[in-house]
């Protein structure tokens, strides 16, 4: 498999981020080095969350691996943006995107 899909609902605040987390890491321990986080269900990320996603993204870089995010609602952009947090994340419109760019066949 090229890449896992992993797609939080909802809330996203520093529980919700940190079991995402654990997902991400059960992931990688597959063999599986791109991720995409889908956010289209997040209705609401917290700073917590950001915290936990930036941990993750740097472990996913450190297992050699790549993370994406997509999907991300005005409120969870604007998010992004205030933070830096865009420059900082591979940020794709959605998932259609990502596979268009990264040549990646869906899951």
């Amino acid at each position: 498999m090229s890449h896992k899909v992993v797609q939080p609902t909802e809330l996203l605040d520093g529980i919700s981020a940190n079991q995402l987390r654990r997902e991400i890491t059960d992931v990688m321990a597959e063999g599986v080095k791109t991720i995409l986080v889908d956010l289209q269900d997040v209705t609401f990320m917290n700073s917590s969350a950001i915290g936990a996603l930036v941990a993750t993204l740097k472990a996913v870089r450190a297992g050699g691996g790549e993370m994406f995010l997509c999907s991300l609602n005005d409120q969870v952009r604007i998010i992004f943006e205030l933070t830096k947090m865009d420059q900082i994340f591979k940020i794709c419109a959605d998932r259609h995107e990502f596979e268009q760019k990264f040549a990646v066949t869906a899951n």
